[in-house]
């Protein structure tokens, strides 16, 4: 019996390590002061900017996304706001129109989803001689200084960029509250921690941009539900690399009611539990060849969605032997740690505080994902609209 324990605990040892290296590496990165990065840098340049907003069936706030895009400083440069409605049922085409946006229509029953959306709209639009593309959801407003600050960093020679991406409704729900304090987590910190050494960011899926030699050398044609990961480990195999523009930021709504939020993580994380399995193989190959910058890549990877990471090590301390217990008190301390400097970094107040008292059931809440989970994991998994505050899915 004892024999058994010791297996059992050596491969979850295995299994949130690297989670919890990754984690001690970020937070901790992520809490130092701001150093400048050497890049190239290009003075009084103007560029030619193209906004592309995927949308379908979002008739209820595209016009307000794209009131906010058309409300930012261009500080001389040009801006170009595009809507490709994608497979749409309503008025979403119509709306941005009126709204004053350029508006693509695609219809493709077979082909469904924001991959094969953004696909379609670059396709069309790079030989119209954009500098470079910026990619907002259709639910999302944007601070004013979004294209000035995004425009800098292109200027300077940024392969591709991700923005701030942080909650618009933390204060609908205690779910919403906790996701708000993830994305603190997820969409701040552990970007702040891999641009302190000059590290591919990631892409985040909402306010990320990529210049036009990016998209001419490696295309958009990332398919899956989760096309920001799969297309940014396309990035990083090809030498590309994303910065941080910590400097604005895009917000968008998180749902705030069960079924929502219930879809929405499933795709997510199903979404992300694909990449591991079908991309950590090559990665830990390329790694072991000597590609030492795919090693963080690969570290966040196989860091679980935080839910999973904590349930794996708390069953990890209930392992009787002193590898297990050690190595659960450790990942248990990293993941508070990294929490408590999320929260300071985000600049949090109490109610997020307090939110994180149920953060146990919502642990739970996540577990009893698991059918959806794995069916989003598939690779027959297709996209599905997430239903936002006040309207429905179609």
């Amino acid at each position: 019996m004892e024999s058994i324990w010791s297996v059992v605990g050596l491969l979850l040892c295995l299994v949130t390590l690297p989670g919890t290296i990754e984690l001690a590496f970020l937070t901790f990165s992520g809490v130092l002061p701001r150093r400048k990065l050497s890049f190239r840098r290009e003075t009084g340049q103007t560029l030619n900017l193209c906004v592309v907003v995927p949308a379908h069936n979002e008739e209820h706030g595209i016009g307000q996304c794209v009131a906010s895009l058309f409300a930012c400083e261009t500080d001389g440069h040009s801006v170009s706001v595009v809507v490709i409605a994608d497979n749409c049922t309503d008025h979403t085409a119509e709306q941005a129109g009126m709204a004053g946006a350029r508006v693509l229509v695609r219809n493709d029953e077979h082909r469904r989803g924001k991959g094969y959306a953004l696909d379609h709209a670059f396709k069309t639009l790079l030989p119209e001689n954009y500098d470079a593309f910026l990619i907002v959801d259709a639910d999302t407003d944007v601070e004013g200084n979004f294209v000035r600050a995004t425009a800098e960093l292109f200027a300077q020679g940024a392969d591709a960029l991700q923005c701030r991406y942080l909650a618009s409704n933390p204060g609908d729900s205690v779910r919403s509250r906790l996701m708000h304090v993830a994305w603190l987590a997820f969409n701040l910190l552990r970007l702040r921690g891999r641009e302190y050494w000059g590290l591919s960011v990631g892409i985040l899926g909402n306010g990320f941009g990529l210049s036009r030699k990016t998209l001419e050398q490696i295309p958009f044609d990332a398919g899956s539900i989760a096309e920001d990961l799969e297309y940014h480990l396309r990035l990083v195999r090809a030498g590309f690399h994303v910065r941080f523009c910590e400097s604005t930021t895009v917000w968008s709504d998180v749902p705030a009611q069960s079924k929502a939020a219930t879809g929405q993580r499933a795709r997510w994380e199903g979404g992300r539990f694909r990449m591991i399995r079908e991309q950590t193989p090559g990665l830990s190959a390329e790694v072991v060849k000597g590609k030492i910058r795919l090693l963080e890549p690969l570290l966040e990877l196989l860091l679980l969605p935080l839910a999973f990471h904590v349930f794996l090590l708390l069953i990890l301390l209930a392992v009787p032997t002193s590898l297990a217990w050690y190595s659960a008190l450790a990942g248990l301390a990293v993941v508070g740690l990294h929490v408590a400097v999320a929260l300071y970094v985000g600049k949090a107040g109490w109610h997020d505080v307090l939110a994180l008292l149920s953060a146990p059931f919502y642990i739970v809440w996540k577990l009893t994902l698991g059918r959806q989970l794995i069916k989003s994991a598939s690779t027959e998994a297709t996209w599905v609209r997430t239903e936002r505050s006040g309207h429905h899915e179609d």
